[in-house]
């Protein structure tokens, strides 16, 4: 029985390199890959998934509007479908995902990030909390050495954001990942230096 599964990490884990390399995995077996993302993330380009380390490759683009059930309907089925940048996806299209794998027994692997950088879910990775039937933590390490859960978000200057939208796409030179102390101890820094 296939499942719907949640891969999640702060900024810099990993998570669209693992992406690509299950994809790699699965075509390597004879497997066919459906690689989905929001259209949302534009970082690297309309279509492209791209990982810190260099691996990239092209996806369709899902719109907010879209039904990922009716795109699914008119690619033809796969082995699998493999989506990054998930927390992007609407609760609705996670429903869809959802269905997708109870109703075409397919697995759908979800990479994306939990929280933003006020520690607040993403629509999309709240529900996948709800609804996945695995969920994974990658990790990855603060400057301090302890695990890094939040994604911290900073300006020009280094300093950290704790204002503004939720989504503001950008890499290593608008967020850092951090500990949840060592965030707090920077912002409380921050205010007693009139920042």
């Amino acid at each position: 029985m296939s499942k719907l599964y949640f891969k999640y990490g702060a900024m810099g884990s990993s998570k669209s390199a693992q992406a690509l390399i299950t994809k790699f995995n699965y075509e390597e077996l004879g497997m066919s890959v459906w690689l989905i993302k929001p259209s949302t993330d534009t970082r690297d380009g309309a279509d492209i998934i791209r990982s810190r380390i260099g691996l990239e490759c092209r996806a369709q683009i899902i719109t907010p509007a879209e039904d990922i059930r009716e795109a699914y309907r008119a690619i033809g089925r796969r082995d699998v479908i493999i989506a990054d940048e998930a927390q992007f996806f609407s609760p609705a299209q996670i429903d869809q995902l959802r269905e997708i794998v109870d109703d075409e027994d397919i697995p759908v692997l979800c990479f994306g990030l939990r929280t933003d950088f006020l520690t607040h879910f993403f629509p999309g990775s709240q529900r996948l909390m709800e609804l996945a039937d695995s969920l994974t933590e990658i990790k990855t390490i603060c400057a301090c050495g302890s695990k890094a859960t939040v994604n911290a978000r900073i300006d020009a200057q280094g300093h950290i954001v704790t204002e503004g939208s939720q989504i503001l796409l950008g890499g290593n030179d608008s967020y850092v990942a951090m500990c949840h102390r060592c965030w707090k101890k920077k912002i409380r820094e921050q205010e007693a230096a009139g920042y």
